[in-house]
């Protein structure tokens, strides 16, 4: 399984909402300038992480973004699955792929590639926001 830009930049930029929203709302500007993303790039993450429900807008003067639920409630499975479009570890896992591979039914390793992707979904559903924040924040101190 490799994650895109999508994956890693969106990561980022809820560890960055997490650390600096102390109530007040965080501009996605400032987030982009921060983690050195491109404004519009930041844009669609955006739209796709408040579509999953995990960042809510805040309109008008001081407006901003905030989490929607406590860094502690939100998975980095979360979102990544908001932004990526494929995280299975081979295409033909993907139920929405078109791929019509007619060696699945006795596919020798599709047994591997089911389980690798079931155990890094469990892995990526283990660890939180909060999980990261405390790592940035140890990065930091040191």
């Amino acid at each position: 399984m490799r994650l895109s830009t999508k994956g890693r930049y969106a990561l980022r930029a809820m560890v960055d909402l997490a650390l600096h929203a102390d109530r007040d709302p965080v501009s996605r500007k400032e987030i982009a300038e921060r983690q050195d993303i491109s404004p519009h790039y930041m844009e669609q993450l955006f739209a796709k992480l408040r579509d999953a429900g995990l960042i809510e807008a805040i309109r008008g003067p001081g407006g901003g973004y905030l989490l929607a639920r406590p860094p502690e409630q939100i998975t980095v499975g979360e979102v990544v699955r908001a932004v990526e479009e494929i995280l299975t570890p081979v295409p033909c896992l993907d139920p929405d792929c078109d791929l019509d591979c007619e060696r699945a039914p006795t596919c020798p390793t599709r047994r591997i590639w089911q389980q690798l992707g079931q155990r890094a979904s469990e892995y990526l559903d283990s660890l939180t926001i909060a999980d990261l924040c405390e790592d940035a924040r140890q990065l930091e101190e040191a």
